[in-house]
């Protein structure tokens, strides 16, 4: 890492240890960098670099890489996640809106909450025969699509968690995954059918599913050939808008 003069980039807030700290996040944003290089980029003494890092490691907002070297830390990746979620909820109107009327079917954005998937917005079909699900539903995470796209990219052990007792298989997730959306079929509820994909957070972790829902006597039972890319657009569309600076 090259040295740089700290004030050229940095506005200190005057909170000295909260500056010294957000100025060595700053510079691990351009890469990996030694206790020595983090020292000469800041200008910081090595005790209190040392210190500062390792008070930031312990809480997962540094790491080390396999050189030991100071790398940005996974809970980095989970905040702007959560970010990225309050964004969702403030873009899901007009693109909820939009499905709904594209498809005919009510839509719905549902992430995943300990062991349940919850509905965070909706857009209800305004007539005739519709599957109502309101805000705030909890649904099982063993059954439907939206369930499939949470579980299909989750990590080793929590897909194998997912998976247990669950009415979709691996190889159902595997088909998930290599597709991008995912269907059901009366998994969830007799008689209803829908069809779900992913919304990504910033830093590319599924943190949502959009779906639309219906009888099976209008989305038929191959219900993802019909609607699959009118609402794997609309993932697309909700995952463009909480990318920062959008």
């Amino acid at each position: 890492m090259d040295q740089q003069d700290p004030e050229s980039s940095f506005s200190p807030s005057g909170v000295g240890v909260i500056d010294k700290a957000s100025l060595i996040l700053d510079l691990l944003e351009a890469g990996p960098a030694s206790l020595s290089q983090l020292v000469s980029a800041t200008g910081i003494s090595r005790p209190t670099v040392h210190r500062l890092a390792s008070a930031l490691a312990h809480h997962r907002l540094l790491g080390r890489d396999i050189q030991g070297r100071f790398v940005l830390g996974s809970r980095l990746v989970e905040l702007a996640s959560a970010a990225g979620e309050d964004r969702l909820i403030a873009a899901a109107g007009a693109v909820l809106v939009q499905l709904r009327d594209a498809t005919g079917e009510s839509s719905q954005i549902f992430r995943r909450q300990g062991e349940w998937r919850v509905c965070v917005a909706s857009s209800e079909r305004p007539i005739g025969l519709r599957d109502t699900i309101p805000v705030g539903t909890q649904l099982s995470m063993k059954a439907g699509s939206a369930a499939q796209v949470l579980v299909a990219w989750e990590d080793h052990d929590r897909l194998l968690e997912g998976l247990n007792g669950a009415r979709f298989t691996a190889t159902m997730l595997a088909g998930v995954r290599r597709r991008g959306w995912a269907q059901s079929i009366g998994e969830r509820e007799s008689g209803i059918a829908s069809v779900s994909a992913p919304v990504r957070g910033p830093g590319g972790r599924v943190i949502a599913a959009v779906s639309i829902s219906g009888p099976i006597e209008r989305l038929t039972r191959q219900p993802g050939r019909q609607h699959a890319e009118t609402v794997v657009t609309a993932a697309r569309q909700l995952t463009q808008a909480i990318r920062p600076g959008t």
